[in-house]
């Protein structure tokens, strides 16, 4: 079910635009959909024929997504979600009150470090099921951020991503630079994005600045050059007034060399950019070994040093064995973890 399905059945029972934005900024806020301003009853601002059908809307609502395990950790909780057709995807409660949601079930990039690419792409993730999973993040906590991030390539469900994205920055009422859209380098993003409603901030998936390695890791991605990703970026940056993300899987022996930091500087200097490094996330089904403290500790205040604004940030679920794919892949092998069921 897309948005667009559900504005379609809140016409068919009556609803106008403004009473359709009323009932799916309800939902957007975890609150029966007939909630409405203080002291305001439904029946002064939604026809008869909206409130008779909101029983069955909210079953529908209910049944795009539910949290069958959360698995809270230092870092970050982690919900493994189940959609109506029984297959899963990862959510991801972030400090700050941010949310990191999945937008494929599966990838199609096929990168090396990912578990989520393991078995390629399913299926598409549906703008009503990313924002079902917003809404049970709002049933827990505040949500002020979305990061499109989680499992699966946002380019690759474009449309789907865009519209909800679009509710969430108006209905929503979250800020569109709080809403992150994350990608390997697909030029259709560069220029879709400007031309929304609601233009969201930019995350680039990078991981190296040597063309060959990035291809290694990013087997599916796009060719294009780091050179000319950042290139491609910065001219977003100057359209949107957005500091441009950058990803970067820190995978020990692979990406984390002095060679790499100092291609870091070399594409980001005088770049309104910051370098997000991400220590690897191990897992016993791949090989890949995340660096030592130290090390991070190094090559964080080696960037900061020549002027690279440089985060390091923990892939949330660490402590709980669940980094991206891994809470879906340990639930179809049947595999052990640390679990705090839903009642």
């Amino acid at each position: 079910m897309q948005i667009a399905d559900l504005r379609q059945q809140l016409a068919q029972l009556g609803a106008n635009p403004a009473h359709a934005e009323r009932v799916l900024r309800a939902w957007l806020q975890a609150k029966p959909l007939d909630a409405g301003a203080k002291r305001q009853a439904a029946e002064n601002y939604l026809p008869l024929s909206v409130r008779n059908g909101l029983p069955e809307l909210t079953r529908t609502l209910a049944d795009l997504a539910r949290v069958i395990s959360e698995h809270p950790g230092d870092d970050g909780a982690r919900l493994l979600v189940e959609l109506a057709d029984g297959q899963t995807v990862e959510s991801v409660l972030l400090p700050r009150d941010g949310l990191c949601i999945s937008t494929q079930v599966g990838c199609a990039v096929g990168c090396t470090f990912c578990m989520t690419g393991r078995d390629g792409l399913l299926r598409q993730v549906s703008s009503a099921e990313m924002v079902a999973q917003v809404v049970l993040a709002r049933s827990r906590r505040a949500v002020k951020r979305v990061v499109f991030m989680g499992m699966g390539e946002p380019s690759h469900n474009l449309d789907n991503v865009l519209e909800a994205i679009d509710l969430l920055g108006t209905a929503g009422a979250i800020g569109h630079k709080n809403l992150v859209f994350s990608t390997v380098g697909d030029l259709r993003v560069f220029e879709r994005l400007p031309q929304e409603r609601v233009v969201p901030a930019l995350a680039i998936s990078l991981h190296s600045t040597d063309a060959g390695l990035r291809a290694q890791l990013l087997p599916k991605a796009p060719r294009i050059s780091p050179v000319d990703l950042v290139e491609l970026a910065e001219t977003f940056a100057r359209q949107t007034g957005y500091p441009i993300q950058y990803q970067w899987t820190l995978i020990d022996g692979v990406n984390d060399s002095q060679q790499e930091m100092d291609g870091i500087v070399r594409l980001l200097t005088g770049k309104y950019a910051i370098m997000n490094l991400i220590p690897y996330n191990v897992t016993a089904a791949l090989a890949y070994q995340r660096p030592s403290f130290e090390k991070i500790t190094a090559l964080t205040k080696y960037l900061h040093g020549k002027g690279i604004r440089t985060t390091v940030r923990n892939s949330a679920g660490q402590d709980v064995d669940g980094g991206c794919g891994q809470l879906r892949a340990r639930s179809l092998d049947g595999s052990p973890i640390k679990v705090h069921r839903q009642k």
